[in-house]
């Protein structure tokens, strides 16, 4: 099998600028995509498309918001005609015991990992390109059922909910729609979002490296790998599929030695 190639390919990722989102368009800039990123913050996405380099385009959206993500699909339709590829990927939350949930806690976490996916993907029908290729960005935490992910767990679980049904909605089309789910990759979110030090982060990736069959967590440049070959034609039969990426963790027993 030869290397999946995204030659001038045009492809929006959603929270592009920094963690998975970074990583991804790293991998698929490399592969000679076009890339646009998203983010709510202007000097982050400044900084990013400056680390990306040439072929990558930053713009100011927060995806659970439709007028901003209707000027992201105008701007690429205006630029280059259709879409070929979008990666949903902004999203977040973090652990809270259940009796500690606020509202404003699960109306946060609802609006970016569920509405903000529905919004996406209904923004970019207008500008994807029939034949192209839509992944969802999941987590394993929707199969786990780990202490204080609830909320997030179940957000995650409606988009591979979303995944399938679009797969349905959009066979006329021949758009393919596809989620990942990553295992444990540390990235900025362990810190503000989760509020880790540094210590506990490095803490938590010694002690749960054990756990993995691979022997170590995951990057975000093993997410866009995973993501480059969903993305290419060599996928092209695949559809409504959670593709795990996760080194074993969920899958295999790592036992310990």
């Amino acid at each position: 099998m030869t290397a999946p190639t995204l030659e001038g390919r045009v492809v929006l990722v959603t929270g592009g600028a920094t963690g998975i989102g970074f990583g991804a368009a790293k991998r698929l800039i490399e592969h000679g995509a076009i890339v646009y990123i998203t983010g709510r913050r202007q000097d982050v996405l400044d900084t990013a498309a400056g680390k990306l380099g040439k072929g990558t385009h930053g713009i100011r959206a927060d995806a659970s918001i439709k007028a901003d993500m209707q000027r992201v699909a105008d701007d690429i339709k205006a630029a280059h005609g259709q879409l070929d590829i979008l990666f949903a990927n902004a999203g977040g939350g973090h652990a809270t015991p259940p009796m500690d949930l606020t509202e404003s806690q699960i109306d946060s976490e609802l609006s970016i990992n569920i509405k903000g996916v529905v919004l996406t993907m209904q923004t970019m029908l207008g500008v994807l390109r029939n034949g192209a290729s839509v992944v969802l960005n999941a987590s394993i935490t929707a199969d786990m059922g780990l202490p204080g992910f609830a909320v997030y767990a179940a957000t995650k679980a409606a988009v591979r909910s979303l995944a399938r049904s679009w797969t349905t909605d959009l066979k006329h089309r021949d758009i393919r729609i596809n989620t990942i789910s990553p295992g444990v990759v540390p990235t900025e979110g362990y810190g503000h979002e989760q509020k880790m030090t540094d210590r506990q982060v490095a803490d938590y990736v010694e002690r749960v490296a054990t756990e993995i069959p691979a022997g170590r967590v995951g990057t975000a440049e093993d997410i866009g790998d995973a993501l480059v070959f969903l993305a290419s034609d060599q996928s092209r039969y695949i559809r409504g599929v959670d593709l795990v990426v996760d080194g074993g963790m969920t899958r295999v027993y790592a036992g310990k030695n």
